[in-house]
């Protein structure tokens, strides 16, 4: 995967980091040099399932309410010694695939929003003084959508691009960089769980997908990994779709 050294001397800061995405993200940022804070809920097991790989230090936090986020970031950024990269990948997953835009999903991005700004806004003053400050944040999942659903997973990836291109233009002063990430149909635990209930949707999925096949949470870590690094310095309030590629519009 490229330079083991890439981001050496980086320090990062992955939310929701106990498995699936989150995982793979910082157990990739830290085989490329980073030294990465990996963050999950409680009774999530971080701490446990981390333990032995070198460079991962792990902490269990609330990562659904904004305003004790000020407080773990600052926490963290202590335990770092300061912090160059910021994921937002936050667990919000609704009760059931999402058919509409409707009240639920504004719900649930409006959630978003007010965490990842809490987030942002706190870890600012870190990131200032980083020489390669990145905020990278982390779509919800395909499987958060019903088959039928595909007008609502675009319109949450809208979402997340006007948030993303707001912290780009506050931060691009200070050479910090803000881009996200949309993922498609990503094998995640939680995925997994929805497609055992829901085998339609899952071949749904499959089928709308050009590769013909569902995402792993590696293929999001690597673009996390090339919007970390220097590779990436001049480029800032854009999305990359983690997707296989789509056989027809959404």
């Amino acid at each position: 995967m490229g330079d083991p050294l890439r981001l050496y001397g980086l320090n990062a800061l992955v939310l929701n980091a106990a498995d699936g995405i989150g995982e793979a993200i910082a157990r990739t940022l830290v085989r490329h040099g980073a030294k990465v804070l990996a963050v999950g809920t409680k009774n999530s097991g971080v701490a446990r399932h981390y333990a032995r790989v070198k460079g991962i230090t792990a902490m269990e936090a609330t990562l659904v309410d904004p305003e004790s986020t000020p407080g773990l970031i600052e926490k963290a950024a202590k335990k770092l010694g300061g912090l160059d990269i910021l994921v937002n990948n936050f667990p919000l997953y609704p009760d059931a695939p999402l058919d509409q835009v409707d009240k639920k999903l504004e719900h649930l991005l409006q959630s978003r929003a007010a965490l990842t700004m809490a987030a942002c806004r706190a870890a600012s003053p870190y990131l200032r003084k980083s020489p390669q400050g990145r905020i990278i944040n982390v779509g919800l999942l395909r499987s958060c959508f019903s088959a039928k659903g595909e007008a609502a997973y675009a319109y949450a990836e809208q979402d997340l691009g006007g948030m993303t291109r707001v912290l780009a233009a506050e931060m691009g002063e200070f050479s910090i960089t803000a881009n996200y990430i949309q993922p498609g149909a990503v094998m995640t635990p939680e995925s997994r769980e929805v497609f055992r209930k829901d085998k339609a949707l899952r071949d749904h999925c499959i089928e709308s997908s050009a590769a013909r096949r569902l995402g792993e949470p590696v293929d999001v870590a690597k673009v996390a990994l090339f919007l970390a690094s220097d590779d990436a310095v001049f480029v800032s309030g854009t999305g990359i779709a983690v997707d296989g590629g789509r056989t027809r519009a959404g």
